[in-house]
């Protein structure tokens, strides 16, 4: 089946009460037992059956055996790392979203976990033998480079560790990591799958039947999980996602070229597909705030991934927990502008930025 038609029925039969076409919202915290402690649902921590149709359909779209939903990304960032035991080694990307930065220094690092942050983008990068976790992120956020999934998965695994891939950025229409080694994908599913910025949640998809019950145990035992308003909005939002990755692509692909070729345009980072887009703007921080706010079709937010488009400077949003002279040693200019390509028009796309251009001259 190909994913055209797994964003739509994975995962998901007519009710078996209605026949109703959609999965219901079933919005309930418990569930009647017919003899005591036996029962296929028995608590919406535990189970809910809207969560399972949302969990099955995305670990279909990324040929993996088992899906597992957390209320947001970073529950399911945290998850993966509550595996590890003090005194284990991480190997991470240099250029990774601020918030997962953030977790792994402030929060893991005093708990015995200890983490290398190195450009994995890098076709020599070694893993050090004591190494327990790959963390990548490709493309990352917000420099956009670019990894070799199935490299970084055999160095891997050649010193027993894991490899973990943050795939919120491609998604599985463009990059399907567990074809290419990976054991284990994580999704912002506020992202791209949601599709439309009115939902947060998130995703742990493997193959591994260890890892599942490692990582279902820790969703059950520490409760992270999202509603099933949140689960049903999600799986409502993953019907479109293979016609909205198309156009998020094909209007990142026209900016880009565009963009190219503007004299106020430094650099341009973009991985060659999909929505994401990052440049630097010739001249300050000053000039870079005066852009941005003067968008009207790209919206000063952060966050990426939604039908409309978005702006924002990662060195004092989506980044700034990381400290300055670890973004100006992997290239987070003050200067970054980072767009998420939205499905409007890309004419007025660029006229919103020209005008910005013109703003941010002052």
């Amino acid at each position: 089946m190909k994913i055209d038609t797994k964003v739509i029925h994975a995962g998901q039969q007519p009710d078996p009460t209605t026949g109703a076409v959609m999965t219901p919202v079933y919005q309930t915290s418990t569930y009647a037992q017919q003899h005591p402690g036996v029962a296929e649902w028995e608590y919406s921590r535990t189970h809910n059956p809207t969560r399972t149709a949302l969990q099955d359909c995305l670990a279909a779209l990324e040929g993996g055996k088992h899906g597992v939903c957390f209320a947001s990304g970073l529950a399911a960032v945290d998850t993966v790392i509550r595996t590890l035991s003090p005194g284990d080694h991480v190997v991470c990307g240099d250029d990774v979203y601020g918030g997962t930065y953030r977790l792994f220094t402030t929060v893991f690092a005093k708990f015995g976990i200890s983490f290398d942050f190195v450009d994995l983008s890098n076709q020599d990068v070694e893993i050090p033998a004591h190494t327990k976790l790959v963390w990548a992120e490709t493309p990352t956020n917000p420099l956009l480079k670019v990894s070799d999934i199935a490299s970084l998965a055999q160095k891997a695994h050649a010193v027993g560790a894991l490899l973990a891939v943050d795939n919120t950025f491609a998604t599985p229409v463009f990059q399907r990591p567990l074809e290419m080694g990976a054991d284990i994908v994580v999704h912002s599913t506020t992202k791209y799958l949601g599709g439309h910025s009115d939902v947060v949640g998130g995703i742990l998809i493997t193959s591994n039947d260890e890892l599942a019950e490692q990582f279902t145990t820790l969703q059950n035992s520490v409760g992270a999980v999202p509603g099933p308003w949140d689960c049903f909005l999600t799986l409502r939002g993953v019907k479109t996602l293979s016609v909205r990755m198309q156009r998020h692509d094909e209007n990142a692909k026209a900016l880009v070229e565009w963009l190219k070729n503007h004299d106020e345009v430094k650099t341009v980072l973009y991985p060659g597909f999909g929505g994401m887009v990052s440049f630097v703007l010739k001249g300050d921080l000053d000039a870079a705030i005066r852009f941005v706010k003067a968008t009207k079709i790209f919206i000063l937010a952060e966050s990426l991934g939604g039908v409309e488009s978005l702006i924002e400077l990662p060195a004092i949003m989506t980044h700034a927990s990381v400290p300055p002279e670890v973004r100006a040693e992997i290239g987070i200019d003050d200067g970054l502008i980072r767009l998420s390509v939205g499905i409007e028009h890309p004419l007025d796309q660029k006229a919103d930025l020209e005008a910005a251009f013109i703003a941010a001259r002052g």
